[in-house]
């Protein structure tokens, strides 16, 4: 492995969250009874017309413009001519010459530090349907549901040389189109499909060598993992002087290796030419503007305003812009409310584990910001403490939302500041620690943590812990 350079291509195949498929009005809805899901267009009849979807074309200039592309403003499509047992036209709608977003690239943090991988295109294209090989005996059933849904493919240079930078680069683009709201990146249902184009040469060699595909690999770990069995495969034919075989091959994920299907075919064996039933169309520099516009802010640049200007770490920041739903709920409690960093603690403490437990994303959490807002201010005032806040007032606020500050009087949750009342409790705990006080006094000053434990304990968590400290030192002096 010393010896050698792994050279990683890889090709993405995104659906697009339209409603409609992208030549026809099809639902795409995922789910539906086999074949439910066709009209005359998707059974590809005689005299059928394809129209296509403005929508997906929206959503393929939104992705390429996040990705940093430059969008073709003049674009058709062509016809693939490659027989695909489950596309019942014989041939698929692709873009060939003009795909619509160019160049671009994608930013991920390594181990190394952060690097670039650069694309080579985004087009779309139609997917294709389903064959199912496990359903009958003797035959394969087709199910021509997804025939049509509207993809783009998202195309890297053969500039990735690891399958750990693999792993980074799916895990970015796949937060990033769920980000952006395109497609839902759910690979279990194929929303997100990979295709790794893996090669090696020796190190210092600039010449790329026999590629093999490995496609539609249906989650990160798999790819990280057929690029590794890959590389070690070639590797070894490499060794033993034999010859690497251009060919398209399938991943096997009870053992982890890979298998040929075929031997390779080259583009122009696809034969593309203009589809004659798809009128092109072009993009004006208002349209493509627009849809700049309205980008929402990218986790990048969140990242940047939460650690420059809002002073929050690194950690808290990366971890708030996992997900977009995650970094609107922080942006709205922080409009009303500048305790960033509080906001921070609870969202990646006690809100995340409830989340977590009810597997629940913020889409679906019911708490307003609002509300939210005034409970870390009812503890930030030292009202109530925070592990009483997040064990007995949260549950409760979620289930209803209410004034957190009635919600801790109704219960009795606020802390006691009163100096004679805190001093009944502080007098209570010394009397019955003797043996305790003795080694504090001797010089042990780590047991004011368990005084000031045990005076929460007496106050049922009411007595105000600053307070306490306060009190206990002035008497244990």
């Amino acid at each position: 492995m010393d010896k050698y350079q792994i050279v990683v291509g890889l090709e993405v195949h995104a659906q697009l969250q339209t409603n409609s498929k992208l030549f026809c009005g099809d639902s795409i809805a995922f789910g539906a009874e086999p074949n439910t899901h066709v009209s005359p267009i998707t059974l590809a009849h005689p005299g059928t017309l394809p129209k296509t979807n403005k929508k997906a074309v929206e959503y393929a200039v939104k992705l390429g413009l996040a990705c940093n592309c430059a969008i073709e403003k003049y674009n058709y499509f062509a016809r693939k001519n490659y027989f695909y047992p489950d596309l019942p036209k014989g041939y698929q709608i692709s873009q060939h010459t003009t795909p619509i977003c160019v160049g671009g690239y994608v930013t991920i943090q390594s181990a190394e530090g952060e690097k670039q991988i650069i694309l080579n295109r985004i087009h779309m294209e139609e997917d294709a349907g389903k064959s199912i090989h496990d359903a009958d005996d003797f035959y394969t059933c087709i199910d021509l549901n997804r025939a049509g849904t509207p993809l783009v493919e998202i195309v890297t240079e053969p500039c990735i040389h690891s399958s750990e930078d693999a792993y980074l680069y799916i895990t970015e683009l796949r937060k990033l189109v769920q980000w952006l709201g395109v497609c839902d990146g759910n690979m279990e249902e194929g929303s997100l499909r990979c295709d790794a184009n893996v090669s090696v040469r020796l190190k210092g060699e600039t010449t790329l060598g026999t590629k093999v595909e490995v496609k539609n690999l249906n989650s990160i770990r798999n790819v990280k993992k057929a690029i590794d069995f890959e590389a070690e495969r070639i590797i070894g034919l490499l060794e033993k002087g034999e010859k690497v075989i251009q060919q398209t091959r399938s991943f096997n994920a009870d053992n982890d290796t890979t298998f040929s299907m075929r031997d390779k075919e080259d583009a122009n064996d696809y034969r593309y030419f203009a589809d004659p039933d798809l009128a092109p169309f072009n993009l004006t520099d208002e349209y493509i503007n627009n849809i700049k516009t309205a980008l929402p802010a990218l986790p990048a640049e969140l990242k940047l305003k939460y650690t420059r200007e809002l002073g929050l770490s690194e950690y808290d920041a990366t971890n708030i812009c996992e997900d977009k739903s995650s970094a609107d709920y922080f942006n709205s409690v922080a409009a009303i409310n500048n305790h960033y960093k509080a906001i921070a603690n609870w969202m990646l403490g006690p809100i995340k584990q409830y989340l977590n437990e009810h597997q629940l994303s913020y889409n679906e959490f019911t708490l307003s910001a609002t509300t939210f807002s005034e409970l870390i201010n009812l503890v930030q005032e030292g009202k109530v403490n925070f592990s009483v806040a997040s064990q007995k007032l949260l549950p409760e606020l979620i289930k209803q939302d209410q004034s957190p500050e009635k919600l801790a009087e109704r219960l009795n949750l606020l802390q006691v500041s009163n100096v004679g009342e805190l001093e009944k409790w502080v007098d209570e705990v010394i009397a019955k620690m003797p043996d305790k006080v003795a080694e504090y006094k001797k010089g042990k000053k780590g047991l004011i943590g368990l005084f000031v434990g045990e005076v929460k304990k007496v106050s049922k968590g009411q007595a105000d812990p600053k307070l306490v400290t306060e009190l206990l030192q002035q008497k244990l002096a």
